[in-house]
């Protein structure tokens, strides 16, 4: 195995540098840059230098033996001073080092997974925890890289083994006689992981939203105030606002932290018949983003005079209460009136379907558990057909068993890795 470093901090100026090696030289490549011994595990402070006794910088020495590491090999950090010209200058000595290289894109985890230090699954809470912009979702990460989902794989795996290992043993003593039937407990052990394959897979969805954000449409008649509301929920100039009807004609994005949770609103053309092309093009693409989001918000007294669907968790407020007084479900961009109390129900509605959401949080996860429920239903289906076939139901478990596997990384996911890590940065 070839022994890599990256810088692991950001790039770029700071108070502090952290550089990180792993592999069989780690530690005597530090050493060598020391001049020194260093501890089996520590830290230590030291002077860098160059293989001519230059002085490059001084800071902290980490080092860890095999197993006991990230990688699961030996591994060595360097926290230095964060300017660019210190972290060339130590990055150089070691690209000159015979047997190092740089890492690639999240080939230190890539190394952990394959090492048995990480499942699959917590690479991808890894990843998703380095991207996380809220608190739901550095909740949902942690829970994640902490190996939740892999607990739970593990523990259905178990008792699918224990299920078809009591059908095994009826098979095995086929010519005896057999004291107790084995049913009754293989289908408590398969019908206790069915429901709760059923529940994480119906709450993929929600979670995966968690993970990349729910979208909230503001649709209405042309020149209801949809981007002076967008304006003001955003609290900067993010859409251009005029007196004149179909100023808007692309859907415009704003994201946002509401209560923890990432949301994108939406501010779409409005909605109505024209014979402008380009309008028209417009009101077509709103049309599609609205019917697809999580949730809509009608800015007009009549939700029917527009050409969408209102559905029950979609909110429906009276446009431009600056110019008329409509009481506590008017709103205004213009004066902020109304906008507190929207952003607040968008909250509650949103946070509400949060709580829905399981531990799986992507389509993966969603196709492999879908799919060992379905090998599940199989097995069910012939053991009620009695021993005779308890074989087939036997298989059908094993297939269940291999498909959890799948989700945690075990077998079969050489193919996903490539694009897993490709979204890495160097140092992870």
């Amino acid at each position: 195995m070839d022994t890599i470093f990256a810088l692991a901090s950001a790039q770029g100026k700071a108070g502090v540098a952290v550089i990180r090696l792993s592999g069989p030289l780690a530690h005597s490549a530090v050493r060598d840059l020391t001049g020194g011994e260093l501890p089996a595990r520590g830290m230590n402070l030291r002077t860098l230098r160059g293989p001519d006794g230059s002085r490059l910088d001084n800071g902290l020495v980490l080092t860890f033996r095999a197993p006991a590491s990230f990688t699961g090999e030996d591994v060595a950090e360097l926290q230095i001073h964060g300017s660019t010209a210190s972290v060339n200058a130590v990055m150089r000595c070691l690209s000159d080092t015979d047997g190092l290289r740089l890492a690639e894109p999240g080939e230190f985890t890539r190394r952990a997974l394959e090492n048995g230090k990480m499942d699959l699954t917590q690479v991808e809470g890894l990843a998703d925890l380095i991207d996380a912009e809220t608190e739901a979702q550095r909740k949902q990460a942690q829970t994640i890289l902490a190996g939740g989902l892999g607990q739970l794989a593990e523990r259905w795996r178990r008792d699918l083994i224990r299920a078809a290992s009591l059908l095994e043993a009826v098979i095995d003593f086929a010519d005896e006689e057999v004291p107790t039937d084995v049913t009754p407990e293989v289908r408590a052990l398969v019908e206790g992981v069915m429901s709760d394959l059923m529940r994480e897979a119906e709450g993929v969805k929600i979670a995966e939203r968690i993970r990349t954000g729910f979208e909230v449409a503001i649709v209405g008649l042309p020149n209801a105030g949809k981007s002076t509301l967008l304006n003001a929920l955003a609290g900067r100039e993010a859409a251009i606002t005029s007196e004149y009807a179909g100023t808007t004609r692309d859907v415009i994005e704003v994201r946002m932290d509401l209560d923890g949770l990432p949301v994108t609103l939406l501010d779409t053309a409005g909605l109505r018949e024209t014979e402008d092309h380009v309008e028209s093009l417009g009101i077509a693409l709103a049309k599609k983003r609205a019917e697809a989001a999580d949730m809509r918000v009608f800015l007009t007294a009549d939700p029917s005079e527009l050409d969408v669907q209102f559905q029950s968790e979609d909110i429906q407020v009276f446009p431009k209460s600056d110019l008329r007084d409509e009481g506590e479900n008017g709103i205004s961009g213009k004066t902020g009136h109304g906008v507190d109390a929207l952003v607040a129900r968008i909250s509650r509605i949103l946070s509400s379907r949060s709580t829905t959401s399981g531990i799986a949080t992507r389509e993966r996860h969603r196709v492999a558990l879908i799919n060992a429920q379905q090998a599940l239903n199989a097995a069910i289906s012939v053991l009620e057909s009695g021993p005779d076939l308890y074989d087939i139901a036997a298989e059908e478990m094993r297939t269940a068993i291999r498909t959890l596997e799948s989700l945690v990384g075990r077998i079969g996911v050489e193919d996903l890795l490539d694009e897993i890590f490709s979204s890495f940065c160097l140092g992870k």
